[in-house]
């Protein structure tokens, strides 16, 4: 062999394990943000109480566990909406610091969440702090939670009166709805789209 066909070799083997390495860092950061994304849907379905876009991020026979609750996944929406309808006017579920460790077709995520309920009274609102510790699973392409635990790590009271002020509610803000009416929703979304409810 040729030192010139010793060289195209090594680059053909090189060129080959490159290759390799890209196809499986792009499939690991495919699932990451897949994995991401079930997650993240599935807090957008409970602040607009969609039932589909929540029970879309679990398998069949996935599992939910908030405290003593313990909900199977298709279940789980309408236990959450019915929770959050007794006890708040509008909440928001803020997923903040997220880690993924995948494994084949499964995958444990740890998701810290923040979650703010305005209470009935539109005056104060609950603020808890927790972790979604989930077991997802890669079935016929799709990555679903099979299993979701709940952590609650701190929760308080805060005065939200602020928001039945004059002055705040002449500003003009849109407010969430809990359907599908919510500004999130409008496609597509342009300045003149009708807002369907305001502070």
């Amino acid at each position: 062999m040729t030192a010139s066909a010793e060289t195209t070799n090594t680059d053909f083997e090189t060129l080959q394990r490159d290759v390799r390495a890209l196809q499986r860092d792009v499939r690991y950061l495919g699932d990451r943000l897949a994995i991401l994304d079930c997650v993240s849907a599935h807090a957008r379905g409970c602040d607009r109480h969609d039932i589909d876009l929540i029970t879309a991020a679990y398998h069949e026979d996935g599992v939910d566990e908030h405290g003593a609750a313990v909900n199977p996944g298709p279940e789980y929406a309408n236990w959450a909406n019915e929770a959050h309808a007794a006890t708040s006017r509008i909440h928001a579920h803020n997923i903040t610091t997220h880690t993924c460790e995948i494994a084949g077709d499964t995958a444990h995520a740890e998701s810290y969440v923040v979650v703010i309920l305005l209470g009935r009274d539109g005056r104060s609102a609950q603020v808890i702090t927790g972790r979604y510790l989930d077991r997802l699973e890669r079935r016929e392409g799709r990555w679903r939670i099979a299993v979701r635990r709940s952590t609650v790590e701190a929760m308080f009271l805060a005065d939200a009166s602020i928001l039945q002020a004059p002055k705040f509610k002449q500003g003009g803000y849109p407010v969430g709805t809990r359907d599908r009416d919510d500004l999130s929703y409008a496609r597509p979304l342009s300045i003149t789209t009708p807002v369907p409810a305001y502070w």
